[in-house]
């Protein structure tokens, strides 16, 4: 009872990308308090929700957290600066791993595998004490996850490897372009380039299909695509909406052009 342990988060930041995050919260032994509306946070809902008990700010950065009407990420940092809280972020499919220390945040949470194209891993950045604490987990909940030798080395060559970002963003819009001007006369399909929801410069080719036009489901589409060797696997978050991406970051030169030939050979158009 002596510890702190209340981790405040934004409603709309309780998430699901595998497994719940106020769960990935609890395991680690903190307590949930969330605040605000699903659609609406403000400045005051954190602060009445700061107690002695408060350990930190949690802050989810991602696509999947609700994108309108929840502070950014440079206001609960503020927030945490004036009441000397603790705030952390989860970053784990960002670009770049330096801005929110730069901002002040107090620890930020990467994956390896994600935007660094790293085997499955993840690390920590921020405040050495802080970071010392999350070693202490390696007595507790965090000993049985725990990376082997080969996947520390891995993510170690993902990061002395990145890319760098101007060139990677205009590679992904050459390709993106490509894809969409190969589907610019066929019938029921629209196809456009798009910027990831959280804005992050990632940029992808958009298709949406007009199924009666077309005479087959996305859905179908979908497992066509995933059942198909080589098995190709798109985004779709939009699908109910007739809407697939196609991330070009994990492409290697060329196999857009598999993407694409494969989709209109499904499509049963030439």
């Amino acid at each position: 009872d002596g510890l702190k342990n209340e981790i405040i988060i934004q409603k709309g930041h309780l998430v699901n990308f595998g497994a719940p995050i106020a769960q990935m919260i609890r395991l680690g032994g903190g307590k949930i308090v969330e605040v605000g509306q699903v659609n609406h946070v403000t400045k005051d809902h954190i602060l009445d929700a700061i107690s002695e008990k408060t350990a930190a700010i949690f802050y989810v950065k991602s696509h999947h957290t609700v994108q309108k009407g929840m502070l950014s990420t440079a206001e609960v940092i503020e927030i945490g600066r004036e009441k000397n809280i603790p705030v952390v972020i989860d970053a784990a499919a960002e670009e770049d791993v330096k801005p929110y220390i730069q901002q002040g945040a107090k620890l930020v949470i990467f994956s390896g595998s994600k935007a660094l194209n790293g085997p499955t891993s993840g690390f920590i950045g921020g405040q050495k004490e802080l970071i010392e604490a999350c070693r202490m987990q390696y007595k507790g909940i965090g000993r049985a996850m725990k990376v082997g030798k080969e996947q520390i080395m891995g993510l170690i060559a993902a990061l002395q490897t990145k890319k760098d970002e101007a060139k990677n963003v205009q590679e992904q819009l050459k390709k993106a372009q490509w894809i969409v001007e190969q589907f610019e006369n066929i019938q029921g399909v629209s196809a456009s380039v798009v910027q990831d929801e959280a804005e992050r410069k990632i940029f992808r080719a958009q298709l949406k299909f007009d199924e009666q036009k077309l005479k087959i489901s996305t859905y179908e589409i979908i497992k066509q695509l995933e059942e198909g060797e080589p098995a190709i696997f798109t985004r779709n978050y939009y699908a109910n909406l007739g809407v697939i991406s196609i991330d070009l970051r994990p492409l290697l030169p060329g196999q857009e052009k598999i993407v694409v030939d494969r989709l209109r050979e499904i499509l049963k158009v030439q």
